[in-house]
């Protein structure tokens, strides 16, 4: 399992999809291992169709 640090989460109202880099996004046709920084910049929210600055990290390293 990954990292909280290594997925984020959706911010947008009603939303909170988490993009799980061991899961990709089927949707998206985005493949397992794929990190989130590895996204290209067009890639939206699979579930809303939020920006990828929408997203912020589940953890924060401290």
């Amino acid at each position: 399992m990954p990292k909280p640090e290594e997925m984020y989460q959706c911010q947008t109202a009603n939303c909170g999809c988490i993009y799980n880099p061991e899961k990709g996004d089927r949707k998206g046709k985005v493949p397992k291992g794929v990190d989130f920084e590895q996204l290209p910049e067009e890639w939206k929210c699979p579930v809303c169709g939020a920006s990828k600055k929408a997203f912020r990290p589940l953890g924060s390293a401290s």
